[in-house]
């Protein structure tokens, strides 16, 4: 329901900007001049304008990205609108040019061209938890590659390699590995590349809400998926958990989506809670429950970091995630949300950044 919610309220806005941008284009030198005194074809041409520039930017991207774009040059129209009517009510001169709409275009070209560099281009982000238990370990971690975004067959091995020079012990991967957009090809090929890393306690998986599917148009199963894992040896969990090398336990959730999960207390039953604990759950929705179980390390992906700015500050305003973005201690459980080495459709990043995680224990 709140996604239904969110999608009708986006579809508003956009019809709402869309008028709005045709209104604000009238005002260009270029509409006024070819238009004359004629007010309706003012009307005319500049709706053809906007509408022929969606056009463009949906082929070029996609209607989920038009939309994007659409809505952060609005929000550019109207901050410099607001500016320069501050402007003119404190010098009383009156602009020739229409600064508000050119100044609006060159904000957003240049403020949406970072978030396409913040989202393509992946960062190495270090984290350091200190416990009492006896584990020294290094740890990396990754969530929501959305195969097929801006990872392939083709840089997705890049990135892996940079991953394994930081010499980690193991990797986990936090869901969201594939989307409804992934191809076969670049799936199996991601997965033989897995299989090829050198780890000495190798890659642990739990599934995402991306993983299963949600339309069933991609030319591969979850089923085949899963398989395509564990034939290049990498561990899946499906809400249960597996003692590695007699030192630490490492413990993989089914995602929230899915109705027969179970809860922490079922999971962990019989879990030697002298050894280290660490959880893997693609969503951080169950914080109280984990942070009052004996897990001592939670892993999570899933929120993108909060995407775009300020929907990353809203998602912590109003509790829409237990936590957005990075690192907190509660009731001594450690907590850490990766913002995502890739993302799902929208091709920017403007309230975060696309990376990879390392996590130094007791090191």
């Amino acid at each position: 329901m709140m996604w239904i919610i969110i999608l009708l309220l986006v579809l508003a806005a956009a019809a709402a900007s869309v008028v709005y941008m045709t209104v604000s284009i009238e005002r260009f030198g270029i509409v006024q001049t070819l238009a004359g005194e004629k007010k309706w074809l003012r009307h005319l041409i500049s709706f053809a304008i906007v509408a022929l520039c969606f056009c463009i930017l949906s082929c070029v991207f996609s209607v989920v990205n038009a939309i994007i774009i659409l809505l952060h040059e609005v929000a550019f129209f109207l901050i410099f609108g607001g500016i320069m009517r501050i402007v003119q009510h404190f010098t009383g001169y009156t602009f020739m040019i229409n600064w508000q709409g050119w100044l609006a275009i060159a904000a957003s070209i240049i403020y949406l061209s970072i978030g396409w560099y913040l989202l393509h281009h992946i960062w190495q982000t270090d984290y350091t938890v200190k416990t009492d238990k006896n584990i020294d370990l290094k740890i990396a971690m990754f969530a929501d590659s959305h195969l097929g975004t801006t990872l392939n067959s083709e840089n997705f091995p890049d990135e892996m390699k940079r991953i394994e020079k930081e010499k980690p012990d193991i990797l986990f991967i936090v869901g969201d590995f594939v989307d409804d957009g992934s191809k076969k090809e670049d799936m199996l090929s991601a997965c033989e590349t897995l299989g090829n890393m050198d780890l000495k306690y190798g890659i642990w998986y739990c599934f995402g809400n991306h993983d299963k599917g949600y339309f069933n148009n991609r030319d591969f199963t979850a089923d085949e998926l899963e398989q395509a894992l564990i034939n290049n040896g990498i561990h899946v969990l499906n809400d249960e958990y597996e003692l590695i090398d007699n030192s630490f336990y490492v413990v993989g959730r089914k995602d929230s989506s899915m109705k027969e999960r179970k809860d922490m207390e079922t999971i962990l039953n019989g879990i030697d809670t002298n050894k280290y604990i660490i959880l893997l759950d693609h969503q951080p929705y169950d914080y109280d429950n984990e942070a009052n179980s004996p897990v001592d390390l939670v892993l999570s992906g899933h929120t993108h970091g909060g995407q775009l700015f300020p929907v990353n500050r809203v998602g912590d305003i109003f509790g829409i995630n237990d936590r957005t973005y990075g690192y907190e201690n509660r009731n001594g459980t450690d907590f850490i949300v990766t913002s995502g080495i890739s993302d799902w459709e929208i091709l920017f990043k403007t309230g975060t950044k696309s990376e990879y995680v390392v996590v130094n224990l007791n090191q």
